[in-house]
């Protein structure tokens, strides 16, 4: 077993954990340009030098909330593999599409929930940040490897369209993330979270064309 944290790590490791929950909320909720690092401490309840300390630019606390959601992320699919290998154990494989599927709608539902960070869409000292950061760059790297498997082998399988790059489709899934219809939707009032979700993941699967 290794070492316990000592007191004062395991503050440090709250405080920072406390920083990231707060970044995540403002990167939601008011989006990265928006966002201020005064804002930031505010509702982490630290000093500005506190958080500097921690995370020395906002594109570093950007970095950190992506770094966790793409936690979260990675681990929902491995949830999804353990459950897919026994059910193969039992005879009864799950469709890589249905993996694909589910994925979707969660990265939608955790949108719906006000807890996807909402970055800018061209930013390129965001970009060339989040490029440079190790710990971003391994998950995402680690996440698209694992959807890219299940993309082939739903291709191979007759479930999706063998004549689409496969990259086109794995960006069209992380799309759904920040997807603005889905906000739009939500904002109007008008639909439940499960229309929402079943509507924009019938269209992104299925299209809209009558069937």
């Amino acid at each position: 077993m290794g070492a316990r944290p000592s007191i004062r790590e395991q503050m440090q490791r709250v405080r920072e954990e406390a920083i990231v929950a707060a970044v995540n909320r403002l990167l939601a909720t008011k989006g990265y340009d928006a966002m201020t690092v005064d804002e930031v401490a505010a509702e982490a309840g630290l000093a500005k030098a506190s958080l500097y300390k921690l995370f020395p630019s906002k594109e570093d606390l950007a970095g950190a909330a992506m770094v966790g959601v793409l936690d979260r992320a990675l681990a929902f699919v491995d949830g999804l593999r353990a459950q897919a290998a026994e059910a193969a154990q039992a005879g009864q494989p799950l469709r890589a599409l249905d993996q694909l599927k589910a994925v979707t709608r969660w990265a939608m539902q955790t949108q719906l929930e006000g807890e996807m960070p909402t970055l800018p869409a061209q930013n390129s000292h965001l970009s060339a940040a989040l490029q440079s950061n190790d710990e971003y760059m391994d998950r995402l790297i680690a996440l698209s490897n694992r959807l890219s498997i299940w993309i082939t082998e739903a291709q191979t399988g007759g479930q999706l369209n063998p004549a689409l790059p496969g990259e086109l489709v794995l960006y069209t899934l992380f799309a759904r993330a920040c997807d603005p219809v889905v906000a739009m939707l939500k904002e109007s009032g008008q639909y439940t979270h499960a229309q929402i979700l079943d509507w924009v993941t019938s269209t992104t699967f299925d299209g809209m064309a009558l069937r």
